[in-house]
């Protein structure tokens, strides 16, 4: 009969990702996991082969995290759907600076960054139907957009700056309209 476990995956998911919201990433370890469930470290190994693999469950936990701030923001209807998305990610930097550290500023030598797409379907469909551009165009608007949209979401993270929210919106539309006119030539 196999041994019952004191915690679930999820209870010790959900631990780490705490510990991470604490400590940062690198202070996710088996001893602090350990004490933030107020357990041994033998639960954590019974369920998970190593730390590993408790990282990549973290990633996903937060990743998880991050597209249900994009999706609320997206379809509150407070800001256009394309600038929530720009809002979102900076609000989830700014609510949830060690999980945004840990999905956009981790060091990520040797993964495979292809970009895909089709993840980002949704939003190069808002741009081209918003600009009439085509699909190649919106990619690039998007990118350009993104990083513009990250340099914010970093400086907010590693409290760098501290904008409010009528700042950041105002900026993410300074910076929309200066790629919208360069690619549509002001139309």
């Amino acid at each position: 009969m196999p041994p019952k476990f004191k915690f679930t995956k999820e209870q010790i998911i959900d631990s780490a990702v705490n510990v991470v919201r604490k400590n940062g990433s690198s202070g996710l370890t088996a001893r602090s996991l350990a004490a933030e469930l107020g357990s041994s470290a033998k639960p954590i190994f019974g369920l998970f082969q190593n730390m590993e693999e408790v990282q990549k469950e973290v990633i996903k936990a937060a990743d998880k995290l991050y597209q249900s701030f994009l999706q609320k923001s997206m379809t509150d209807n407070k800001y256009p759907p394309y600038k929530a998305s720009g809002i979102a990610y900076i609000q989830f930097a700014k609510e949830e600076k060690e999980l945004f550290k840990l999905l956009f500023m981790r060091d990520r030598t040797g993964e495979k960054l292809e970009e895909n797409r089709e993840e980002l379907r949704p939003i190069l469909t808002i741009i081209m139907n918003n600009l009439k551009i085509n699909e190649d165009d919106a990619f690039l608007f998007h990118m350009e957009a993104w990083i513009y949209a990250h340099g914010i979401a970093t400086m907010v993270a590693t409290s760098y700056l501290d904008w409010d929210i009528e700042f950041i919106n105002k900026a993410l539309t300074d910076a929309y309209e200066g790629l919208k006119y360069r690619y549509t030539g002001g139309k």
